[in-house]
């Protein structure tokens, strides 16, 4: 046995800069003087727990690449390294509170510095590029919060404050679509192409074209967000976060009748769904900060992105998935075909 020990798994296997891993070790002992410990990409990591078999770390916030290794280290030898990926860092300074979202026209990343309830700054809305270039759009609207794209590639955003959802026209200037909203937060289109906007207050409703506003459900209201998405069986999948660790992702059929699909999640926010129909949630599971997977039926879940104050996500067409945390935004290429619309 290699004298530094043995790595025998990581979980997870995807981490943003500062989350915490766990690592199931052999032969490794747990004193940290010197320059034992354990390593990311040659950064050495905060120990939060260690035993003779089992250590929590911290991943650095700064790691040299994406797809990296992971080591332990006892008296300058070094174990076997083992594979992990750790999120790029692609945009700071953000105040996100709901998933980011891709143009389906040119694969650009919409983001948001929705600032506090009530609260007006500059520059909310911002473009990211595939060449990685950052630029903020020419909009003026108060706390953007959910964003979606429609079949034709129109772009809409809520406005919490105000219960309104905006139309955004690609001259640079925008317009009020539908008003009434209550704290207009989740939004999302089915196959049909109609809109539903999540009320956190306790309504889902469903715009049906220009202004026609209806209600669609009414389930337990949020502390903080109704986050939406239609799943590949067409229904729609709700979490509405809420104070307590065992909170519910709801789904919704078709006559607006609602059922829990998975219950056991902390402060679950946003929502996105890949084309084999697994649910990712941002949220707490079982004490671990991050991205949830949960199967199609609802059985199981699993810890799959660690990190810390997610918020939401989505996927790319290049198979990454992009996970914002509050204030920044990571890439992770995990090859995972993700539904982009709805």
């Amino acid at each position: 046995m290699n004298q530094s020990g043995t790595i025998k798994s990581v979980e997870p296997k995807y981490a943003i800069p500062g989350a915490e891993i766990a690592i199931e070790i052999d032969g490794f002992s747990a004193n940290m003087r010197g320059g034992n410990g354990v390593f990311v990409g040659g950064e050495k990591c905060r120990i939060v727990a260690a035993s003779s078999s089992r250590v929590l770390a911290v991943v650095p916030d700064i790691v040299g690449s994406i797809h990296t290794q992971i080591h332990l280290e006892v008296e300058g030898r070094q174990s076997e390294p083992f594979p992990i990926v750790i999120g790029k860092k692609l945009a700071g300074g953000m105040h996100i509170v709901a998933n980011p979202a891709v143009d389906p026209l040119d694969d650009a990343l919409i983001l948001t510095r929705s600032g506090s309830r009530g609260q007006q700054l500059d520059e909310t809305l911002f473009r990211l590029e595939p060449d990685g270039f950052l630029d903020d759009m020419p909009y003026e609207i108060l706390n953007p919060t959910g964003i979606a794209f429609d079949r034709e590639g129109r772009m809409f955003v809520t406005n919490r404050a105000r219960g309104e959802v905006y139309l955004m026209d690609r001259d640079g200037t925008s317009s009020v679509y539908a008003t009434g909203l209550g704290v207009a937060t989740g939004i999302a289109f089915d196959k049909n192409g109609e809109m539903y906007v999540g009320d956190r207050s306790g309504t889902i409703h469903r715009v049906k074209e220009l202004g026609i506003v209806e209600t669609f459900a009414v389930i337990e209201p949020s502390v903080a967000a109704y986050h939406l998405a239609f799943g590949p069986d067409e229904q729609l999948y709700v979490s509405a976060p809420g104070l307590a660790s065992f909170d519910a992702v709801h789904v919704i059929d078709h006559e607006g009748f609602d059922e829990r699909f998975f219950r056991g999640l902390g402060r679950p926010q946003g929502l996105a769904f890949d084309k084999a129909g697994n649910l990712y949630v941002a949220g707490c599971y079982r004490g671990h900060h991050g991205i949830t997977r949960i199967l199609p039926d609802g059985s199981a879940g699993e810890h799959f992105v660690a990190g810390n104050n997610v918020v939401g996500l989505c996927f790319t067409r290049k198979g990454e998935m992009i996970v914002a945390t509050n204030d920044s935004v990571y890439s992770i290429p995990c090859g995972i075909e993700g539904v982009l619309l709805g």
